[in-house]
């Protein structure tokens, strides 16, 4: 049998079933309908056995119809694709018929539907594969459970129904899940591993890169995927006093997607109230991670997002099973700070948010996530075991749970909290901690730029100076030369003089920055005023004066890089082997600080750089 491709809508007094037969006989088939049953047979035109190979829709609708003649088929073939139209009354006129997206669920024959489990507690009432209507506590247990199943040691997967998978794929254990041998795992001990690992692997330099350098977050935070734009067309036509019903019709799938749902074998599960509560959990854990693939890769799949949606999500890589919902967001919170590229406590609000709006969207929106996880799951190699143990039965549950349940599981999600304290990472105390190192940061720079301001000047003090000791030296010279042109007498003294002039002219007088102190020697106090009259027939012509002032400032350039000790080394001996008497003070005054002297008006002035050897 054949199950072939169709698709179900409905008006107020008749529901269309389109079913899509390639190559089949228009001729050759058969509708058969009574209350809720419908089966539909239809032989291929091209197969040799047409007696063992035929198409065939069974289908059971959740709501009656009724054979009373309104009802119409028709028949068309475009590219020789057949595709037959049927319009089957509704028994009441106006009833609304709610899951005919959800075709999977519609394929299983009715009985199925009320099948007990064959495995049955002695003195149980109700059946373990029903929905009934009792109020959860999404919170905390009501009532201890301590799990005793002999045959099944360390269970996991969807219900935690499953147990030996990886005993036998050992090769692809390591690309799915983050332990080893899981049949040999409690949960207990799985989980104090999880939080282990979780904790080693944080990094704060990363956590804190992203916190603080956070524009391609922002820019990621900006995209809007399909339930945002689906939650407010929702949200419009409530206020708009639609009935409840016709917002399921918001969410409408791919062709793609219903080939998936009619691929998938309809069957029940046999979970009681503690497992339903581990897969109630896990599917907002589950959603969760796909909501932060979906953000931070605006809606565009890549290699990484099946190693995405696995790491962020206990569930899926250890195996997980969740107590409460405070659990699932603390898990996946601290998930999120330690594994994928982008860290950032905003992206996990983001994906609380967009969970809940998906939850309240209906299990049309849930089923539509889900379809897609096992399409990324599907392509990548390792992770297609997950869809065996989780995915896939989740696409097959979430068809058949009641609507309420997954409302009043939307509304234990958004009652609960989530702060970076309670992920026990220490984030408030980092992030006081860098911001202190953030203002010491800022106050240095401070610091260094006002030290620059001042630098320049003490720049232009330092180059005033120069030019006042410039405008000094060039006043002394012009006295000097004034000097030598009124004196024309007194040869005798002169020459009686001039033998203890040369005497200390010749003394090698060495200043601190290697200059000879010229204006100190030469400024010697002679007795009874003969010392002057020497002085000044001793002038040097004012040719001789510009050189050396020329080369004083030339050797000014080199005082200024001399060093302190060589300097003051250098100074001491000097002024022991040669002895100088009393400097004139206004010849020191000029002189700029005692770095260099004032040039003497005396003929062939001798200049002297000082050397830190003794050599």
């Amino acid at each position: 049998m054949i199950t072939p491709a169709f698709e179900l809508t409905q008006d107020p007094d008749f529901l269309i079933l389109k079913i899509r037969v390639p190559y089949a006989r228009a001729s050759e088939f058969d509708i058969y309908l009574e209350g809720e049953d419908f089966r539909f047979y239809a032989k291929p035109y091209f197969l040799r056995q047409a007696a063992s190979r035929f198409f065939a829709c069974r289908l059971t609708f959740p709501g009656r119809l009724v054979e009373d003649g309104r009802e119409k088929t028709s028949y068309s073939a475009d590219e020789g694709i057949g595709t037959f139209t049927i319009r089957l009354p509704k028994e009441v006129p106006g009833q609304y018929f709610e899951g005919l997206d959800m075709l999977t669920s519609l394929l299983a024959p009715k009985r199925s539907r009320s099948a007990k489990p064959l495995v049955e507690e002695m003195g149980m009432t109700k059946s373990l594969s029903g929905e009934n209507d009792e109020e959860f506590d999404w919170e905390m247990e009501q009532v201890p459970y301590e799990e005793i199943t002999p045959a099944l040691q360390h269970p996991y997967g969807f219900g935690n129904l499953r147990s030996g998978v990886f005993h036998r794929l050992q090769d692809e254990l390591s690309d799915v899940i983050d332990f080893k041998d899981p049949d040999q795992t409690p949960a207990e001990e799985r989980r104090r591993k999880r939080l282990a690992a979780e904790a080693a692997k944080f990094e704060p330099d990363h956590y804190l890169a992203d916190l603080f350098e956070d524009e391609a977050i922002k820019h990621l935070l900006k995209y809007k995927p399909w339930w945002i734009d689906a939650h407010e067309k929702m949200t419009a036509l409530q206020g708009e006093s639609h009935q409840k019903h016709d917002s399921p019709a918001i969410v409408v799938f791919s062709e793609e997607e219903r080939e998936q749902m009619r691929k998938f074998t309809n069957k029940s599960f046999l979970l009681d109230k503690r497992s339903r509560r581990h897969v109630y959990l896990g599917l907002i854990d589950i959603l969760l991670a796909y909501c932060y693939e979906i953000c931070v890769n605006e809606g565009e799949s890549n290699v990484e997002s099946s190693w995405n949606i696995r790491k962020l999500s206990a569930t899926l890589c250890w195996l997980e099973s969740f107590s409460s919902v405070h659990e699932v967001l603390v898990s996946f919170g601290r998930r999120v700070l330690c594994y994928p590229l982008y860290r950032h406590f905003e992206l996990v609000t983001r994906a609380f948010s967009d969970t809940v709006m998906i939850l309240q969207l209906g299990k049309a929106a849930v089923l539509k996530c889900l379809l897609d996880i096992h399409r990324i799951f599907m392509e990548s190699d390792p992770a297609y075991i997950l869809n065996d143990l989780f995915i896939t039965d989740y696409c097959i549950w979430i068809q058949k749970v009641k609507s309420k349940k997954l409302a009043a599981l939307c509304e234990s999600l958004q009652k609960t909290t989530l702060s970076k304290s309670q992920l026990g990472l220490e984030l408030e105390e980092l992030e006081v901690a860098a911001m202190l190192v953030q203002e010491e940061e800022k106050a240095l720079k401070a610091a260094g730029t006002v030290s620059k301001q001042q630098l320049p000047c003490s720049e232009s003090e330092t180059s005033d100076s120069e030019e006042s000791s410039s405008t000094s030296s060039s006043e002394t010279e012009g006295s000097d030369s004034d000097e030598q042109e009124s004196s024309t007498s007194k040869d005798g003294e002169i020459n009686s003089s001039q033998g203890t002039l040369q005497e200390e002219r010749t003394a090698p007088l060495i200043d601190c920055n290697g200059l000879r102190q010229g204006t100190d020697t030469w400024a010697m106090e002679v007795a009874d005023g003969r010392s002057e009259g020497s002085l000044q027939s001793l002038a040097p012509p004012g040719k001789l004066v510009e050189e050396l002032e020329m080369q004083i400032h030339s050797a000014m350039r080199l005082s200024e890089q001399a060093e302190g000790l060589a300097t003051a080394g250098c100074v001491s001996q000097e002024r022991e082997e040669y002895p100088v008497p009393e400097p004139d003070r206004s010849s020191e005054d000029a002189a700029g600080k005692g770095n260099f002297l004032e040039v003497s008006p005396k003929p062939k002035p001798l200049l002297f750089l000082c050397d830190t050897n003794e050599d």
